[in-house]
This record gives structure tokens, sequence and C-alpha cells, in this order.
């Protein structure tokens, strides 16, 4: 099965993302826009032009107006490349993946629509060693360059996979072990988030921003975790949220 989002190219910007792609080498890299070299640049700027030149990838130099507009406004720090779009894989990609470790771990983004939050929750679960994240192909953002810009590149070493049908998936990831649990305000089935068990195979399902999680989501939850709200605002921003109970997991895990 194809996965969802491939074809054309895109602009990846900041030093970061920049350095993380040309290190992960999962995409085609077609050009390069850099600052003009100089004696005193610095060691990320280096070690970007280094890895550029054992790609043979053609460098240019770009007006900041220029690639203000390029970059949509993003904060590109003088540094951008022309790539492949992300290299999404199938479920079945990190369904296999899963069965290579022994208690894997899934983060599941019910619609998100926030390049900022998605980026923010990429970049946690890379660091929390999360073994696949699965992202619904419609009504959400996927692994944009603004996605790339906020998770600082940790996207590009990660397993993602942009499935059709999230409910689908979700059947199929319990088909294969897993329990899952998302994050969402109290309702049926609600416990603390510190008395459900992390310690086997699990997925973390997220909702989105303000609606949470979609009802057939879920229903299709094996539970729904809450975490302690004890001041005046009622709710977490989604990324901190997702990255609280990611290492409650790893917590649980030692």
């Amino acid at each position: 099965m194809k996965p969802i989002g491939c074809g054309g190219s895109e602009w990846i910007y900041g030093r970061r993302p920049v350095m993380e792609v040309l290190r992960a080498e999962r995409r085609q890299v077609y050009e390069a826009v850099l600052p003009p070299s100089s004696a005193h640049a610095s060691d990320d700027l280096d070690e970007i032009r280094a890895l550029l030149r054992e790609r043979r990838v053609i460098c240019k130099t770009m007006e900041r107006n220029q690639m203000d507009r390029l970059c949509h406004g993003g904060n590109h720090q003088s540094v951008a490349l022309r790539t492949d779009p992300y290299p999404y894989v199938t479920l079945e990609d990190a369904l296999a993946r899963g069965g290579e470790v022994k208690n894997p771990i899934y983060l599941l983004l019910d619609h998100l629509e926030d390049p900022q939050n998605v980026g923010s929750l990429l970049r946690t679960a890379d660091a929390a060693g999360v073994t696949a994240v699965i992202l619904p192909g419609d009504r959400s953002s996927g692994v944009t360059p603004a996605a790339v810009r906020a998770s600082a590149g940790a996207s590009e070493h990660l397993c993602v996979a942009r499935v059709v049908n999230i409910t689908r998936a979700m059947q199929l990831l319990k088909e294969n072990g897993v329990w899952l649990t998302g994050l969402d305000m109290e309702g049926p089935k609600s416990q603390p988030y510190s008395q459900i068990d992390f310690k086997g195979p699990v997925g973390l399902v997220i909702g989105a921003e303000g609606n949470g999680l979609s009802r057939l989501v879920r229903d299709s939850c094996d539970f729904i975790a809450t975490l302690p709200m004890n001041g005046a605002v009622a709710s977490l921003n989604a990324a901190i949220a997702g990255a609280i109970t990611l290492y409650e997991i790893l917590r649980q895990r030692g």
C-alpha cells in the first residue's frame, strides 16, 4: 500500500532541520540555499556545507526577503533545502517495525491541524523512542516543512505512517496486541494517566486542538487517560499533554 502524500518537492528550512535531513539521508536533495562562505562560519554551517559537498548538491545564496517568501515567513536562518516530500511509510511498515521490538510504542494523532503541535510531538516522540507515529491523511497537518522546523529535524529520524482511516489503523494495532489509550477530558472510561499500565505494547492517541478525540476514535480506545488540572485553565496544549504521557510510559518501563 503506497503511503499518502507522495510527489512534488518542498523547501525545508532552518539549520537544525536541514542538518537532520542531510544526516538521515532519507530524502532526495535537489538544491540548497546558504549564506555566503565566511572564515567565521559556525560549526553547524560548516557541517551542513560538508554534507552537501558529499552529496554533490548545488548551493546558492539568496536575499533575505526572497528566502522569507520561499519559506512562507518561517524562521529559516538563511538556510534551506529543496527536497522530496516527507518519506512516509505504510501502516504495514509501521506494524512490521513494531514486531521487531518487545514492547512497541505507537503515537496516533487524531486530526491535529497545527504543524507546531505536530512538530513538537514528533520531537518528543523521537526523544522518547516511539516506534512509529500514525497520522490521518485528511483534515490534519502532515509532516510539513513547518512541522519539520518545529520538530528541530527529529521528524527525519522517525517512522511516520499516514493513513486513510485512523480508526481502521487502530483496529489493526489492536489485532496486533497493542492496547490503545486516548488522552481526553473527563468522561466514560476515563482515569488518571498514572494509573494506566503502559508496560506492554501501547498506542497513545492524542486528540485535535479544541475538539479532542473524535467519537469513533474515542470509542476505539481501550482506555481514556486524563491529566490532573488544578489551576484556572481547564486543559493543556496537545503537545504538552502528549509529552507528559509519553514520559509516563518511559517512567513505568524504568
